[in-house]
């Protein structure tokens, strides 16, 4: 039995790494397990109604270990055991926060559905745009067809607001809850791009691994792009005002600019030319409900989660000189064809 944990702030690939490992190695999965759970690295053993702000509903940790832990074990571990009874893959669904039991992963439901991939773009002036209907003003014409950012590696955007506690009780929680916090406190930033559809007047559903495809281009010769993937809650939100309009990131990652192209053989970035940072952001299984708007957020630091880019190319970047640190202006392109998009594993209903 595998068990993932969709905010494992520790290892948030590896039991999704392996599940696909060892289904392409084996022609009989029968006796492979995957749970899929809304915690926090091995918060299945502990309290599960909630992690950070964000509430579920139920001890989600004791249901894992009561209706799927035990009866594993029981099975088995015991003489004369009763039947399993589960299916290949249990997963939690964030957003409507429901337990789903379903024959493979990711298949979005238990039946009659399936998964489409469909573009996310960014378009220009923060909105976004799905299934490939592009604006008019992107098409070409007056419009400018990038929005921009400077990035500068004096001020680096905080993975958590300041200050950011590293040791003690509160540096543990801060650390264990930090990829539910809440995102809009980088969002006012000016070296932060955040687009936003409208208010979705129906439930979108993902299941499945976000690609970023961000095409872009930077002053410097190297440089990161961290993109969010973020769940926006009403401005107003009924019985949980201090929800209201808060930014729940649901799924996000890192790519150094250099390896664009390859983990094995970095290059630096050409300057000011339009290049494309291809990269799987972690698993989610998430519904995005009516009232509610997707939002892409993109930045070049999250520090000091992640180390500072000079953002000018060096060979070892631990060896990097206090004048290689710079400044670069980094455009996202986000109109016409070379739009940047993120590809949703959206869920299909059965027509």
């Amino acid at each position: 039995m595998l068990v993932h944990s969709l905010w494992d702030q520790e290892d948030i690939y590896g039991n999704i790494a392996l599940f696909k490992a060892l289904k392409a190695q084996q022609a009989d999965t029968s006796n492979i397990y995957l749970v899929i759970g809304p915690w926090f690295h091995h918060q299945q053993r502990l309290d599960g109604s909630a992690i950070g702000e964000i509430r579920f509903g139920s001890d989600t940790s004791e249901y894992f270990r009561k209706h799927l832990l035990r009866p594993f074990f029981d099975h088995f571990l015991k003489d004369d055991a009763p039947p399993l009874g589960l299916t290949q893959v249990t997963a939690f669904e964030t957003g409507t926060n429901r337990w789903e039991q379903l024959s493979t992963w990711p298949s979005g439901c238990s039946s009659g559905c399936s998964i489409q991939t469909q573009k996310l773009y960014l378009q220009n002036g923060g909105k976004l745009r799905l299934r490939g209907a592009l604006d008019a003003n992107s098409r070409g014409g007056a419009a400018a067809d990038f929005d921009s950012y400077v990035s500068d590696p004096a001020k680096p955007v905080p993975f958590i607001p300041r200050p950011i506690h590293v040791g003690g009780e509160d540096g543990a929680k801060s650390w264990q809850t930090w990829l539910v916090s809440d995102q809009r406190d980088v969002a006012s930033r000016t070296d932060v791009l955040s687009f936003s559809t409208p208010a979705l007047t129906e439930a979108l559903k993902i299941s499945g691994e976000p690609v970023a495809n961000i095409i872009a281009s930077s002053t410097g010769s190297d440089g990161d792009f961290v993109v969010k993937l973020i769940d926006v809650y009403p401005d107003e939100n009924g019985r949980e005002p201090r929800m209201g309009g808060y930014q729940l990131m649901v799924s996000a990652d890192i790519l150094r600019g250099r390896y664009r192209d390859s983990f094995s053989n970095p290059k630096p970035i050409p300057k000011d030319q339009k290049q494309t940072f291809r990269f799987a952001l972690p698993t989610t299984n998430h519904v995005f409900l009516p009232g509610h708007r997707i939002m892409v957020q993109v930045q070049s630091s999250w520090f000091p989660l992640y180390d500072r880019n000079p953002q000018s190319y060096v060979d070892n970047i631990f060896f990097a000189k206090p004048g290689d640190y710079q400044k670069a202006t980094i455009k996202i392109f986000d109109g016409g064809s070379s739009a940047s998009f993120v590809d949703l594993p959206l869920v299909s209903a059965a027509k």
